[in-house]
């Protein structure tokens, strides 16, 4: 696991597939293998569950998760991602960004172009992706900040957030953790 946030509480990842028989089966039983914070101390955790590649899923007996290197931002073209991260409480580090480091922040998670970070915003850390993503609150709280409003999720919580300009603040004293399922999608009228 390449992460500096030595704390890091992980969890199991569970693959099925099928034997030679078409028999349901249990392919691996682990941690997930890619795990990176982002920003040095005090920023984001991401542990990368899966991935895909096309829709529908191609369905087989035994192969992996498409190989990544590095940390992506969005789902592949026409795929879809499942991850989890961890927040920790935000900081003056956090919401002193200039629109250059926040930037750079984006770039660090290989997702420079989703940056939307301007000296108005509402949160240094915008940013927008051409998707549609589940978000599961595991635990904690966080806010949810977009150009016009705000609210903050607890853990039960589900957000569908659907290609909107938004950030994630921590504003509590403990870490958060959300489960994020990202679907590439596609804008239309004018987005």
């Amino acid at each position: 696991m390449a992460t500096t946030n030595e704390a890091v509480r992980v969890f199991r990842r569970i693959v099925t597939g099928h034997d030679q028989d078409g028999n349901a089966i249990i392919l691996s039983d682990a941690p997930p293998n890619r795990v990176q914070q982002v920003g040095g101390p005090g920023g984001p955790t991401f542990f990368e569950v899966w991935n895909t590649r096309e829709m529908p899923v191609v369905i087989d007996r035994q192969s992996g998760e498409p190989a990544e290197s590095g940390l992506v931002l969005a789902p592949p073209k026409g795929g879809t991602r499942i991850r989890v991260m961890d927040f920790p409480p935000e900081g003056d580090a956090i919401r002193g960004l200039t629109t250059a480091e926040a930037t750079e922040k984006f770039s660090e998670m290989g997702g420079a172009e989703a940056a939307r970070s301007r000296t108005d915003a509402p949160h240094p850390l915008m940013h927008r992706t051409q998707t549609l993503d589940y978000a599961i609150v595991l635990e904690g709280e966080l806010t949810l900040v977009v150009d016009r409003g705000e609210t903050t999720v607890r853990a039960g919580d589900i957000i569908i957030q659907r290609g909107t300009n938004h950030a994630w603040a921590n504003r509590s004293d403990k870490n958060c953790r959300v489960a994020f399922v990202l679907i590439d999608g596609q804008f239309v009228d004018g987005l």
